[in-house]
């Protein structure tokens, strides 16, 4: 399942590059957001927010089932808006707004082969012991092959200061 809302013109009219950025609940989340409001400002581009709705485990309640899809999907949407206000103050555009259902690195290879707008995949990198994350350990070993795009990844300690130096 796939929605967006403000998607970009693909009739050759709209040349901007469009900075796509995975929405999650870590904390690089933020410097990945920020670098990108930054470059696209700079560039006269636009921001993209992917949020996957990633499955549940299976319910033997159909109703309990739906009942966690829609609040989920209403947690993806007010978490979306509130990162879209963030753009906008930043960027001075509303971003390109994605919400999918399924595996997380899944949907984000399939919306990038299936919009040709997106032109930069931004990753923030994490700081914890545990490693980058999942989707930078995926592209930096096999799945680098798969992207059409380049991908820029934001280590996750940078202050706003250092963001601002280098964009």
């Amino acid at each position: 399942m796939s929605e967006a809302t403000g998607s970009p013109d693909h009739s050759g009219q709209d040349h901007k590059r469009i900075f796509l950025v995975v929405v999650d609940d870590s904390p690089e989340l933020k410097v990945a957001l920020r670098y990108a409001c930054l470059r696209a400002k700079k560039s006269g581009g636009r921001v993209a927010l992917l949020y996957v709705i990633e499955p549940a485990e299976v319910q033997s309640w159909l109703a309990v089932e739906t009942l966690m899809r829609e609040e989920q999907r209403a947690e993806a949407e007010q978490k979306l808006q509130r990162l879209a206000r963030e753009v906008n103050a930043t960027t001075g555009a509303v971003p390109i707004l994605y919400i999918r259902e399924g595996d997380r690195r899944d949907e984000l290879m399939a919306l990038i082969d299936e919009e040709p707008g997106i032109s930069i995949l931004v990753l923030g990198a994490g700081v914890e012991p545990e490693g980058p994350g999942p989707l930078i350990s995926f592209f930096a070993g096999r799945g680098v092959g798969r992207l059409r795009i380049p991908l820029t990844i934001v280590p996750g300690g940078l202050s706003e200061e250092q963001l601002d130096a280098i964009t």
